[in-house]
């Protein structure tokens, strides 16, 4: 049976578009599941001028297509409750402080509460200010969490000036910064893969590893999302958090224990021994790109809202180099973009072969062995694959690559909660695993600023690389260079 955990949820952005589509429905699924039940309520906020009546009414409307049982959405939603609020004006933290006491003797909540800020980082530290210096954090033996949404900051300056904002008011213990990234199946499974498992483990390491590759593409433009685009591109968007989080899982040592203060440590300290590079190496190791356009589909600066002369990237790849004993001279190359050949997000791991291969000699015939290939897939696809080299069944001796491949069929697949379905149980345990810790922040931070650095003085070629492909050119030769090649490629 599963634990029901009681809490309060204080919503900032309650009627926002985050809201709407990932925050009910995972609260919902843990509604049925009993996770909450009870003994929960949710206070909703924003400028709007609504009541609660309204309120539920745009909480059950936006499930409507996550539930046919009417009645137990009305039920659910006789828990979320409103209150018009400005984040800005001190005094009206009253009636909030107010709402979130009654409410807690209601439901029987024992003071925990749960901040959620579904709004513009610009507002984060306003917000955990004023909760604390308007007495808005229990203070009767309950919990205290805040959770923020990414972006966490432009750049290492701007980063850490907002986590001192938060760290006046929580203490790092109490502080959830989100990625949804962390929330995925396959991405919590790198820790399953590679520790449950001795064939892997044991060969986790620079001996037998030749490189990994991390590939998270997108198959559309920047849409409507092109204001925030432009000031931020695809280094800052896609690299600093869900790009180094996945790294960092598949980088680091194995912790003492599986609990979050252990495989936080280790995250950490392999994010300290990513090398930092200098402007050389900046432009070496680093590509950018910006696509086209092709038939109907508009290059990005023509997209609305994108200024004509923008050098903003909506691609990047880039070859990650970790000095310790375990990695060091393994190359971990990534890619991510936009206007991709398709959408979908993969980590090879690429093995070293054979030093000796037996089965090619002088006159043989014989093609040579491939490396072996760990793939596992994130998304859309759900599993993992090993390729290795067997006999095929030819008259002689020849050799060909197989696939070993399990992936989750459509209806595990469907029943795998969603990542901010497991994102929210965890803030409400008190697991913070799966959220990014401020030295891990700040560590991929002080990364990315040298590669901007680099690239905010210099004046690139774009567009660099059309529709349907996977990225530009630059992009191959990065690893045409250490005579290496991507796992995926497309068909020629």
């Amino acid at each position: 049976m599963p634990t029901e955990r009681r809490s309060l949820i204080v919503l900032f952005g309650a009627t926002g578009d985050l809201a709407t589509r990932k925050l009910y429905p995972a609260m919902l699924k843990l509604y049925e599941k009993g996770n909450i039940r009870e003994h929960f309520a949710v206070i909703g906020t924003s400028r709007h001028k609504i009541d609660d009546e309204k309120y539920r009414e745009i909480v059950e409307k936006s499930l409507a297509k996550e539930s046919s049982n009417k009645k137990m959405v009305s039920e659910f939603a006789s828990h979320f409750y409103f209150v018009t609020h400005d984040v800005t004006n001190v005094s009206h933290y009253a009636n909030l402080k107010a709402k979130s006491e009654e409410l807690d003797k209601k439901y029987s909540l024992g003071g925990n509460r749960v901040f959620y800020i579904s709004m513009a980082p610009n507002f984060f530290g306003i917000v955990a200010k004023n909760l604390k210096t308007q007495h808005l954090l229990s203070d009767n033996g309950g919990f205290n969490r805040l959770v923020i949404e990414k972006p966490f900051g432009r750049d290492f300056d701007s980063a850490k000036q907002l986590n001192d904002e938060l760290s006046a008011a929580f203490e790092e213990n109490q502080i959830f910064r989100i990625d949804h990234y962390l929330g995925k199946e396959m991405i919590q499974n790198i820790e399953a893969i590679r520790f449950g498992n001795t064939i892997f483990e044991a060969l986790w390491n620079n001996r037998y590893i030749d490189n990994i590759q991390v590939t998270l593409a997108e198959n559309l433009g920047v849409e409507e999302r092109a204001g925030y685009y432009d000031n931020s591109g695809a280094l800052r968007d896609m690299v600093q958090n869900h790009i180094m989080q996945i790294v960092s899982l598949l980088a680091m040592e194995q912790p003492v224990a599986f609990k979050d203060t252990d495989i936080r440590q280790e995250k950490v300290k392999a994010l300290r021994s990513l090398r930092v590079y200098n402007v050389a190496e900046a432009s070496t190791n680093f590509v950018r790109g910006q696509y086209g356009g092709v038939g109907n589909s508009k290059e990005y600066r023509q997209e609305d809202g994108v200024p004509k002369d923008s050098n903003t990237e909506t691609f990047v790849a880039g070859k990650l180099l970790f000095d310790n004993y375990r990695w060091s001279g393994t190359p971990f190359y990534i890619r991510t973009g936009k206007k991709l050949a398709d959408k979908f997000t993969r980590v090879d791991v690429v093995f070293k072969k054979p030093l000796v291969d037996i089965f090619s000699f002088p006159q043989s015939g014989s093609t040579p062995l491939n490396a072996n290939v760990l793939t596992i897939f994130i998304e859309p696809n759900q599993g993992f694959s090993l390729m290795v080299n067997a006999k095929n069944s030819e008259q002689g001796f020849h050799t060909e690559p197989v696939n070993l491949q399990f992936l989750e069929d459509s209806k595990r697949t469907k029943e795998t909660p969603q990542p901010y379905e497991r994102l929210i149980h965890d803030v409400l345990k008190g697991d913070g695993t799966n959220f990014a810790s401020w030295p891990e922040v700040a560590s991929a931070w002080k990364f990315v600023d040298q590669i901007r650095r680099v690239w905010d003085i210099q004046q690139p070629m774009f567009p660099n690389y059309i529709p349907g492909s996977m990225g530009p050119v630059s992009a191959d030769e990065l690893l045409a260079r250490d005579h290496r090649e991507w796992v995926y490629k497309l068909n020629k």
